[in-house]
């Protein structure tokens, strides 16, 4: 057990590490938009410094693989410890049984067994921030981080808390009752293989910085990570700036598809 909290300590460190990585490359991208003489000054100290950020930001995000699969594999060795021989051999019956029986009966279990895994999958979402449509009107969809407090599974929604501090007391704490329709888990922070494969131009609903709010976004390059990505390079919509649109760099944990007929 002391091995494996000193596996979780090292991950979330590596987290950490990412966060402040990602920090400081927003902040070259705001010198390198806002102050150009200084860039013109220091071009090469400049650039030097981000492509040194941007390597260190893919060291963190293979250790991050790398640490995750070690833990991966030690709850793996944990779990079949605790299963007995005879557990064990009543799955191996189990999964034969379900090799023998008729293709019509097949197709409505799987689909019965499909709706189970969703409804499990929304329980487990209990305490994780997810990606929630808080708002629909004619005009507008507003999506914002929120934090899942309770999902029920008779009437299909989601209890959640936007955690983020409003501009009175009054809305500091907002909670809302969500059908699952309006819920979009995010990629696993630890494991960037969870997310979606996003090429160079694909549009996407994606965490403007510094806030917790969601916008469509259309992924801006994608030579410098292979996705699934550390950090992707966005263009927001309605993000202009001098004329142009700029990148803004986004921890991969932070972008999800963007929504079938999503309004902004």
């Amino acid at each position: 057990m002391e091995h494996l909290l000193e596996k979780l300590n090292h991950l979330d460190q590596l987290q950490k590490d990412q966060d402040s990585i990602t920090e400081k490359i927003n902040e070259i991208h705001k010198i390198l938009r806002f102050s150009p003489e200084m860039v013109d000054k220091q071009v090469d100290a400049t650039l030097i410094r981000l492509r040194a950020l941007y390597t260190r930001a893919k060291e963190l995000c293979e250790s991050e693989v790398s640490a995750s699969s070690a833990l991966v594999g030690l709850l793996d060795g944990l779990l079949q410890s605790g299963t007995s021989a005879a557990q064990r051999k009543k799955i191996e019956v189990g999964e034969q049984k379900k090799k023998r029986m008729k293709s019509d009966t097949d197709t409505t279990r799987f689909s019965s067994a499909s709706m189970r895994s969703q409804l499990d999958q929304a329980t487990n979402l209990k305490g994780e921030q997810v990606a929630a449509k808080v708002k629909s009107d004619e005009e507008k969809d507003e999506w914002f981080v929120v934090k899942v407090i309770h999902f029920d599974k008779e009437t299909k929604e989601y209890e959640v808390l936007d955690e983020e501090p409003g501009d009175d007391e009054e809305s500091a704490q907002k909670k809302y009752k969500l059908p699952m329709s309006d819920i979009i888990p995010f990629p696993k922070r630890g494991d960037p293989s969870s997310a979606p494969d996003f090429g160079q131009g694909r549009q996407v609903l994606a965490v403007y910085p510094s806030t917790t709010a969601l916008y469509r976004a259309t992924v801006a390059s994608n030579h410098l990570f292979v996705p699934p990505s550390s950090i992707y390079l966005l263009l927001f919509d309605d993000d202009e700036e001098d004329g142009n649109l700029p990148q803004r760099a986004v921890p991969f944990y932070r972008v999800v598809p963007l929504p079938e007929g999503h309004r902004q």
